[in-house]
C-alpha cells in the first residue's frame, strides 16, 4: 500500500506545481509570444505640417493654407538598459509648399523678385520645395517591451538637401514657372522637437538656414526667409 500512496502524493505535488506555473505564465497581447528585451521603437515616421515663413522682408506675406509632408526611416539605438533613452539617425524626404505674394521670374537667366501689386487678382503664387533629410535625434520615452503606448519626447537637428525647388505664378495674363533657381540655399539645417502619447505627437521644426542666398534681393534687401513647420507626427514600429 505504501507505493500507491507515494504515487498519489507525487502526482498531487506535480499537479500543484503545474497550476502555479500556469498562474505565473504571463499572457501577452497578440501577436507577441514573449518579451523582447532588445526591442527598438519608432523606426518609421510620417508627419503633416502647416508651414509658415518667418523673418520675411517688408511687404511679403502669406495667403491660403500652406502645407507640408515629411516621412522616412530611422535607426533606433537605445543607450540605457531599460531602453527608455536612445539616439536615432536615418534618412527621409520632406515636401513643403508656401502660398505667398512674392513673384519669382527670370530676366536673361537671372532670378528677379517682386511683390504682387496690391489689389491685383491672381490664381496662384507658391513655392514648392522637396528635400532629402538626414535627422540626428535624441529620444526619451516611457516605453516597455509589452506595450506600444507610451509618452515620448524626441528632439534633434535635421540636415537637408534641396533636390527640387519650384516657384509658380499664374494670373489671367501670365504663367511664370521657375525651376532652376540658383538663389536657393540647397543645404539646409534646422532644429525640431516631437512629443506626445501613443499615436498623437505634436511636431515643430524651425529652419536655421535661410531659404535664399544673399544674392536674392527684393528692393535691394536680401529675401532671406526661414521656415517654421507645425503639425503632427506619427511613428510606426
Amino acid at each position: 500500500m505504501r507505493f500507491p500512496v507515494f504515487l498519489m502524493i507525487l502526482l498531487s505535488g506535480f499537479k500543484l506545481f503545474s497550476q502555479e506555473a500556469e498562474k505565473e505564465k504571463k499572457v501577452y497581447p497578440p501577436p507577441m509570444i514573449a518579451v523582447d528585451s532588445l526591442y527598438r521603437e519608432d523606426q518609421f515616421y510620417v508627419g503633416i505640417t502647416y508651414n509658415l515663413l518667418l523673418n520675411t522682408r517688408q511687404g511679403v506675406s502669406q495667403n491660403k493654407f500652406s502645407t507640408g509632408f515629411t516621412g522616412g526611416i530611422l535607426r533606433d539605438m537605445p543607450v540605457n538598459k531599460s531602453r527608455t533613452v536612445a539616439l536615432a539617425t536615418g534618412f527621409g524626404v520632406t515636401y513643403n509648399k508656401y502660398f505667398q505674394n512674392l513673384i519669382i521670374s527670370k530676366l536673361d537667366g537671372v532670378p528677379q523678385y517682386n511683390l504682387v501689386a496690391s489689389g491685383t487678382p491672381y490664381k496662384k503664387n507658391k513655392l514648392d520645395h522637396i528635400f532629402l533629410d538626414v535627422p540626428l535625434e535624441f529620444r526619451w520615452r516611457t516605453s516597455t517591451p509589452e506595450s506600444h503606448k507610451f509618452w515620448r519626447v524626441y528632439s534633434g537637428v535635421k540636415l537637408s538637401y534641396l533636390v527640387s525647388g519650384k516657384s509658380v505664378y499664374i494670373d489671367d495674363n501670365y504663367n511664370v514657372k521657375v525651376t532652376k533657381n540658383s538663389d536657393y540655399n540647397r543645404f539646409q539645417a534646422g532644429a525640431y522637437i516631437a512629443g506626445g502619447y501613443n499615436t498623437w505627437n505634436f511636431y515643430a521644426y524651425y529652419g536655421i538656414t535661410d531659404l535664399f542666398k544673399p544674392s536674392a534681393k527684393l528692393n535691394n534687401q536680401a529675401v532671406a526667409m526661414n521656415s517654421l513647420n507645425l503639425g503632427l507626427m506619427f511613428y510606426i514600429l
